[in-house]
């Protein structure tokens, strides 16, 4: 065993143990921490279900066979078939709750964006008094998951709706498909910022992730596409100069901050892609402007509208406190949420974030596109610790941050041996999925 493959066992290790922690300390605590297996909201129920056997043959082929193939299938058959074969694994761990209990059901609880679908018969109206709805002292208070978002989230569901896709099947179905496209992207934008062999080498990581587990099914997977994408077109604007892909990438960098409060942190990786591409900047300042008219629209429309973005914010804020927020410690989940964090990431996630830092401290001869790289993921760590430092995300990361956990999977292209860490990947997905009844 080389020393390499040693410290990635132990950054693994480490890993496993703050999960054990988390668990261990927060079992006794369930009332005040509000979830009931600590540190995930979730319920101990061993079951298998109509997902059970697609889920193990896919994750038995993407171990055996999915790293050779990244590595050898043209560019542009290895884009499709990376997010057909996440929208399978995405679809197979959510079967294994079954058809309604993991899809049709998960958008329509008492806390989720369907059950507001009939007060935006009058869109205008219903945003100009969206504020007066946040706190719980309001009249007629939103739902949770409404009153935690600006209302592009809900709204989305509402237009879905008005096409006629009703219920929850369809919502559902809406957030893992394009969820899935999530992997796409990443592949995209690191390919255009490093290179393609660490983008082939990611692949199978970003297929095979562990947080499929809530990307099926749940509107932050929607979320987490949008974002992706966002940063994707960035990419692709300022390696290719193209100011079409930079005014797309502005409407949905826009759009973003209006599907999620929190993502407003995905400007950290948008700043770390335009210091990546400072060549291609100044040989085309040009692009500047679609990108800032793009990011431009989204906000204009809704304050237009009469949403307030800042004092829903400030709302929010006191909502938060006055619900589980207030009550949920935050000595706990500070570290908690990170032990969260490895859940939907991953043990081989682990060992390649201690490879990124050796990486950009020199210590193991990272090449030009491994220090690129190392810096997108690092950016990406970043905006998810800031949102665990701010007190603002306390329990049910696991959904919340995975429009962060999706950029540190790409790290995972610095491991050796990746057969056996896809290996560890895809038992942790099938074990969380069969053992717990996850929800929110």
């Amino acid at each position: 065993m080389t020393r390499s493959l040693r410290r990635d066992l132990y950054a693994a290790g480490a890993a496993a143990l703050l999960v054990t922690a988390a668990v261990l300390v927060g079992r006794p605590r369930t009332r005040t921490l509000l979830v009931n297996w600590p540190p995930l909201l979730a319920s101990w129920d061993p079951h298998v279900g109509p997902g059970t056997p697609a889920a193990v043959l896919l994750a038995v082929a993407t171990v055996a066979y999915g790293p050779a193939l990244a590595i050898r299938l043209p560019w542009r058959t290895l884009l499709p078939l990376a997010w057909a074969t996440s929208l399978a694994w995405i679809l197979s761990l959510a079967l294994i709750d079954g058809w309604h209990r993991g899809i049709a059901r998960r958008l329509t609880t008492r806390y989720e964006y369907l059950q507001v679908i009939d007060r935006f018969d009058d869109i205008p109206a219903t945003l100009r008094t969206f504020t007066d709805h946040i706190l719980l002292t309001s009249p007629d208070h939103w739902p949770a998951h409404i009153a935690g978002h600006p209302p592009a989230a809900t709204l989305t569901f509402v237009l879905l709706d008005r096409l006629g896709l009703r219920g929850g099947g369809w919502a559902g179905m809406w957030c893992i498909v394009v969820g899935a496209t999530a992997c796409v992207a990443v592949l995209v934008t690191v390919r255009a910022l490093a290179d393609e062999t660490l983008a082939r080498r990611a692949a199978p990581f970003l297929v095979l992730a562990p947080a499929a587990v809530w990307m099926g099914t749940s509107a932050d997977a929607y979320f987490a596409a949008v974002a992706a994408w966002a940063v994707a077109l960035l990419a692709l604007a300022v390696t290719r100069g193209s100011l079409w892909c930079a005014g797309a990438s502005g409407l949905l960098l826009g759009l973003t901050c209006y599907l999620s409060y929190g993502l407003t942190l995905v400007a950290l990786i948008a700043a770390t892609v335009l210091a990546l591409a400072r060549p291609g900047i100044r040989a085309r300042p040009a692009l500047l402007i679609p990108l800032l008219a793009g990011l431009a629209v989204v906000p204009a429309l809704f304050t237009l509208a009469g949403f307030d973005w800042w004092e829903a914010y400030r709302l929010l804020v006191t909502r938060y406190r006055q619900g589980a927020g207030g009550i949920r410690p935050y000595g706990y989940w500070v570290w908690a949420n990170l032990a969260c964090t490895v859940l939907i990431t991953g043990l081989a996630t682990a060992a390649a974030l201690r490879r990124t830092g050796a990486v950009l401290v020199r210590r193991e001869g990272g090449t030009h596109s491994g220090t690129r790289l190392a810096l997108l993921v690092t950016a990406a760590l970043s905006a998810l610790l800031i949102a665990d430092l701010s007190g603002m995300s306390k329990a049910e990361t696991e959904r919340i941050w995975l429009p962060f956990a999706v950029w540190l999977l790409p790290a995972c292209a610095f491991l050796t041996r990746p057969r056996a860490w896809l290996l560890a990947q895809a038992v942790l997905a099938l074990l969380l999925n069969h053992l717990l009844r996850t929800g929110w």
